[in-house]
């Protein structure tokens, strides 16, 4: 009976604790990591439409017009091949001298490697401008480790609510400039038609834009932006240190300084940046895994998407022409983006990061599958409101996938270690991350072209995205129902 009475008392008493008072996200700070996000989005957004026209003209394919879509892919996968290499240490780095210093390295090296670009004229220049702009630019690393540093549980849901506002203006913005000012001396004679710098490099205006938006950020960044690492040390300093450690094993002067006068540790002594091998434990590898295979599914459906869209319908896609594939781009990015600001933070407070994660991916398994109906559907009636109907249910599938990236963020969150070790936890994170974007375009769109061809079949692609699908999920699972269980076992 008594236990019976504590029972139905249990609730009564964990009330108080379910409603956790939620701290308001610093705007102050936070439009600063707007501002960068819109900056490095930029730079794809703008390059995109004249990248093709850029290779024609410099004569690297030697009029092969089929040479053009690899070369483009080259230049495109170089920058993340290059990232893909620092981005870790970057982020490792950032634990120990800062965010802001790096940023600031970043925005650096996008201003002056997009004018670089534009003022290219060799397909070898373009490349090395690519590779140093992914080698230098640690931003996107580094800007979400600031993001989990001035957030917390309570409001990191609300603050990824607002971060479409970067990549949705960027989407605008970027194609518009990029397209509308390249070539501008043939486009705007009555404005541009004598300059020769134009005439000579026809790109650079377009290259301009994201280079003049870099440097307004560094303006930004240097004057604005409130360091966040508070065991910040000099770059020669760890350097000394790292020499010292390998002359001499005996512990260093950091663990003498986290003792007080009196010789006993300092119990309110900031946390130090653990060693990458410290960093590596169970939670961390768990959401690097789950992290990797779900931004592999993420990448093979963009990937796909595009070129399924342009087949012809007697081989299994839409046969759309350009336009129409960028109507549908543009109308869901706006979709999914104003969804998101205006309702994931809600969402999120009713269902929590788990839920929300395991209902994008299984939302990605059938918007996979509506690719061949959408095609059976094309072959039986053409072009007409059942497809367009059905394609607007794939997109809105795809928007709710779209979430998963915003609940990770949590979990990254709450694997780290400690708190001054985020960095290289966000590191690890996005090492793997980029390394699946590096493979799951190529892997993705072979598998699609060699089950277009004859003898083939069809299916062949779409096994392949569902494998990848499940193998996201799968990961997923070990993660804990509620991020707050990793961080209250005490990391």
């Amino acid at each position: 009976m008594i236990a019976y009475q504590d029972d139905e008392e249990t609730p009564l008493l964990r009330q108080p604790e379910q409603s956790i008072a939620k701290t308001p996200l610093p705007w102050n700070q936070f439009w600063i990591i707007l501002v960068l996000q819109f900056s490095n989005f930029l730079v794809f957004q703008t390059l995109a439409p004249f990248t093709p026209e850029l290779i024609r003209d410099i004569g690297v394919t030697g009029g092969d017009e089929s040479q053009v879509g690899y070369y483009a892919g080259i230049l495109h996968s170089s920058y993340y091949v290059a990232q893909t290499l620092t981005v870790l240490y970057w982020s490792q780095l950032s634990d120990h001298v800062g965010r802001k210093p790096l940023i600031l390295v970043a925005l650096f090296a996008i201003a002056t490697t997009m004018l670089s670009f534009g003022l290219s004229r060799t397909f070898l220049g373009l490349l090395a401008s690519r590779l140093i702009c992914g080698a230098f630019n640690g931003e996107n690393g580094v800007v979400k480790n600031l993001l989990l540093d001035i957030t917390d549980a309570t409001n990191l849901p609300k603050a990824y609510g607002y971060m479409p506002i970067s990549w949705m203006s960027a989407s605008i913005i970027g194609p518009l400039a990029g397209g509308s000012l390249s070539r501008p001396a043939d486009r705007f004679p009555e404005i541009f038609g004598r300059s020769e710098l134009l005439k000579t490099y026809p790109y650079l205006l377009s290259c301009a834009v994201p280079a003049v938006c870099a440097s307004i950020a560094w303006l930004v960044t240097y004057f604005c932006l409130k360091e966040t690492v508070s065991t910040r040390a000099p770059l020669w300093e760890l350097i000394k240190e790292w020499l010292l450690r390998r002359q001499s094993a005996k512990p260093s002067t950091s663990s003498s300084h986290a003792q007080t006068s009196s010789g006993k540790p300092n119990a309110e002594e900031a946390p130090k940046p653990l060693p990458l091998r410290a960093v590596l434990t169970p939670k961390v590898l768990t959401v690097v895994a789950s992290n990797g295979t779900l931004s592999l599914f993420d990448i093979a459906v963009t990937t796909i998407l595009p070129v399924f869209y342009a087949t012809p319908i007697e081989l299994g896609g839409l046969s759309l022409d350009p336009p129409r594939i960028g109507a549908i781009f543009a109308t869901s990015a706006f979709v999914g983006g104003t969804f998101q600001i205006f309702f994931y933070a809600r969402i999120h407070d009713r269902f929590g990061s788990y839920a929300i994660l395991m209902a994008g991916l299984a939302s990605g398994i059938p918007s996979v599958i509506l690719l061949p109906v959408i095609n059976a559907l094309a072959r039986a009636h053409g072009m007409g409101r059942a497809v367009w109907l059905a394609i607007a249910i794939q997109r809105v599938l795809l928007a709710i996938f779209g979430t998963c990236f915003a609940c990770m963020a949590m979990f990254i969150r709450a694997a780290a270690p400690n708190r001054a070790s985020i960095g290289a936890t966000n590191g690890l994170v996005q090492f793997v991350s980029e390394g699946a974007r590096m493979v799951g375009p190529a892997c993705g769109a072979a598998v699609f072209s060699y089950s277009m061809q004859e003898g083939r079949d069809v299916w062949l692609a779409y096994y392949f995205i569902l494998s990848l699908g499940f193998l996201a999920i799968g990961t997923s699972v070990f993660l804990p129902r509620d991020p707050r269980l990793w961080e209250e076992e005490g990391k």
